[in-house]
């Protein structure tokens, strides 16, 4: 199965892009809308190297958006997402950290991934994960403003620098009368996703 899709993504990439896409390790910090379904993306375009970082577990409340199953209420996320992952292609390689990051970890964790995707809820983690990378080589690609529904042209691509982008609407943040739903959400995810892949491609 793994040489079929290998040979299946060969006919869409060519052998030497999927090889460059292939040599990328990829860190995710958070495994929720976002991080989960940026995952599913990547994994889907050919990337097979990841890192896989958050310290919840899968609740009902989560399958909205989330890409996660019923028979998983109760797993941790990261697991549950290499679980699916493995899924479309198994034979990729999972490191997964089922631990809340903080300032003296999250350099650690992500310290020989090419890439970091920023994939917190909380706005204070989103600003420790920035700070911890934004001037080292890794691309860095946050998220801001995914919640609600509608207006999705909204939803926009920003380079901030050379190797940091934010993907979102940088206007609607989560709140009761503006819940994060599957379409801006998976949006978001997959315009995350098209960052990373476009810069390994370049």
């Amino acid at each position: 199965m793994v040489s079929s899709f290998k040979e299946a993504l060969n006919k869409y990439l060519g052998p030497e892009n999927l090889k460059k896409i292939q040599s990328v390790k990829v860190g995710i910090a958070g495994a929720g809308g976002l991080g989960s379904n940026c995952a599913q993306h990547l994994v889907r375009s050919g990337f097979s190297n990841f890192v896989l970082a958050d310290f919840d577990v899968v609740d009902y409340s989560n399958l909205n958006r989330q890409f996660y199953f019923s028979n998983q209420v109760g797993q941790l996320k990261v697991l549950a997402l290499e679980a699916n992952l493995k899924q479309i292609n198994p034979g990729i390689d999972v490191i997964a950290v089922a631990e809340k990051l903080d300032q003296s970890s999250i350099k650690q964790v992500f310290a020989d991934c090419h890439v970091v995707v920023e994939a917190f809820d909380d706005a204070s983690c989103k600003r420790m994960l920035v700070e911890a990378f934004i001037y080292t080589d890794k691309l860095l690609v946050a998220a801001s403003g995914i919640a609600g529904w509608g207006k999705s042209d909204d939803i926009k691509v920003r380079r901030v620098k050379d190797n940091f982008y934010i993907v979102g609407d940088m206007v609607s943040a989560v709140r009761e009368d503006c819940p994060p739903m599957s379409p801006r959400v998976n949006i978001v995810a997959a315009k995350q996703a098209d960052v990373v892949l476009s810069w390994v491609l370049k």
